[in-house]
């Protein structure tokens, strides 16, 4: 178990969360072709180091967050509330 912390609840076990999502990725637009759809929906960068991720707290305030998380030990360094 990691312990991940909400903006809004302070620090919660990660069961309670669910990952969204690469937090800086571009949604395309909604007349995109079925290739880019693809490409935005299954492909992933997967680099090495910080990531800006997006995650939602489910089994908490149901709010949308963004975590900069290290992708080789896992260790969050920033929680900040999703701002779009």
């Amino acid at each position: 178990m990691q312990i991940l912390p909400c903006p809004y609840c302070g620090p919660r076990s990660d069961a309670e969360f669910h990952y969204v999502g690469d937090a800086d990725k571009p949604r395309p637009s909604r007349d995109c072709s079925d290739e880019q759809w693809v490409q935005y929906l299954l492909m992933r960068r997967n680099a090495r180091g910080a990531a800006r991720e997006l995650w939602v707290h489910r089994s908490g305030c149901g709010r949308w967050l963004v975590l900069v998380r290290d992708t080789v030990n896992h260790e969050v360094q920033a929680a900040e509330p999703m701002n779009r």
